[in-house]
């Protein structure tokens, strides 16, 4: 840790305040980059589906969009786990949003020029910021103590809910932006993406410091000048030797993928049955709401309740919200903002959990790296989920897509039903706070 940092707060010199000094800083940091992030990211892929279809007149197309910016998001989470391993927290959440503020440049490039090819590599440098928003939540969890780990997790997600809910909203003045600067309506909403982005990241460069995951090895006795980095194949092999962690990353995967897969191709589907932009940004705000704004109970409810009851009825929440989307009527609004509502708390408890769940199931040091590998895995997922997606929509409709989401959270019903049964057969309860192994 440099001077600069060391200077920038005053903290004490007893460990456990030093601690908790440090930890209410970063958390309030990262409150106010992870507002500003999440107005950056959902602004900006709220319409990217619409603009999709636009340039190519092809539903199915639309639905790239959301792959290539989950693909970028997955190969982005490594690298970026990596420079965080080495050099903590501050340096990877600021290249991420550097990356994804050059996407949106090439992405209102390529609605300029009605260029599919380009809008699909601006996709997934945009996706970094997702990685970025993503890798926020575990340096909310760097310092705090194992019983508020929960708690502290989902405080750095609620935050992403003011600017989630505006993001969407955005739409109809950015497009004003656009056609004052002769760019096409829909540009917009990525210019303003990138101004917000640029904002998060000078928060967290400026104010970031002292860097949470530093601090905290420190105070473990760690060297801090030679962290444990791991490849992506040895954060696999730690990950395969926890059951539980296992665990973690298939519903946080899945939960993530379902999400993805449904709420991309939902503006798709709704502008097709004659709604406006402006009633599609509104169901999407209340799915937002859904992800962000009640993750403190939920994080509550993980410290509370234990970390596989609560991502178990986010796994039930999801089915529910699919079927009722699924079998909404044509033209019907009340079962969309309903459907995707409870598809937003659905992820939420399964993501806060599974990744509570993950954070504690894997040893300190290697934490960063397989905290990454997980991203990797939860972002190339629903990469593959989005593709799908528009496929099924484009040849099946939007029913077909619902169903196959039902069915993908079926193996993840299994699996924590084996957990919990190889759990039972050592200890009767789950302890709702566990410690690090």
């Amino acid at each position: 840790m440099t001077a600069a940092e060391t200077a920038a707060i005053r903290i004490p010199l007893d460990p456990a305040a030093r601690a908790q000094s440090v930890q209410r800083r970063t958390v309030r940091v990262l409150i106010a980059s992870q507002i500003l992030g999440g107005i950056g990211s959902s602004t900006g892929f709220s319409l990217s589906t619409l603009l999709a279809k636009e340039i190519t007149g092809n539903a199915s197309l639309a639905g790239l969009t959301g792959t290539f910016s989950s693909l970028g998001a997955a190969f982005a989470s490594i690298p970026l786990s990596r420079i965080m391993a080495a050099r903590g927290r501050r340096p990877g959440l600021v290249l991420g949003y550097s990356a994804a503020i050059g996407g949106t440049l090439v992405i209102v490039t390529a609605a300029k020029l009605d260029a599919y090819w380009l809008l699909l590599l601006g996709m997934a440098l945009f996706g970094w910021a997702s990685a970025v928003n993503l890798q926020a939540r575990y340096a909310g969890t760097d310092l705090a103590p194992a019983e508020r780990r929960g708690r502290a997790l989902s405080l750095v997600i609620w935050a992403v809910t003011i600017g989630s809910i505006l993001g969407p909203n955005l739409a109809h003045p950015a497009e004003g932006t656009a056609r004052a600067l002769g760019l096409p309506p829909l540009a917009g909403a990525f210019l303003w993406s990138g101004f917000a982005m640029a904002g998060a990241a000078l928060v967290l460069g400026l104010l970031l410091r002292p860097d949470p995951l530093l601090i905290a090895r420190e105070l473990r006795g760690e060297d801090v000048a030679a962290p444990e980095r791991l490849s992506l194949k040895e954060s696999f092999a730690v990950i395969a030797a926890a059951p539980r962690a296992v665990l973690a990353i298939a519903v946080v995967a899945v939960s993530h993928t379902v999400m993805v897969s449904v709420m991309s191709m939902t503006p798709v589907h709704m502008n097709a049955d004659g709604m406006s932009v402006t009633v599609i940004g509104l169901v999407l705000s209340v799915h937002i709401s859904g992800m962000y704004a009640l993750s403190p109970l939920v994080g509550l409810a993980v410290d509370r309740i234990g970390r596989i009851p609560v991502l178990s009825a986010g796994m039930a929440i999801l089915a529910t919200a699919c079927l009722i989307v699924g079998t909404a009527p044509m033209g019907s609004k009340a079962p969309m903002v309903v459907g995707l509502l409870l598809l937003g708390v659905g992820w939420s408890c399964g993501v806060v959990a599974g990744s509570t769940l993950l954070t504690e199931s894997t040893p300190d040091r290697v934490r960063p790296s397989v905290q990454g590998a997980s991203d990797f895995v939860m972002q190339g997922s629903s990469a593959g989920g989005a593709a799908l997606a528009g496929l099924v929509v484009g040849t099946l409709g939007y029913s077909w897509l619902a169903g196959l989401a039902v069915a993908l959270l079926a193996p993840v019903a299994v699996l924590v039903i084996v957990t919990v049964t190889r759990q039972n057969g050592r200890s009767a309860q789950e302890d709702p706070a566990p410690q690090v192994p």
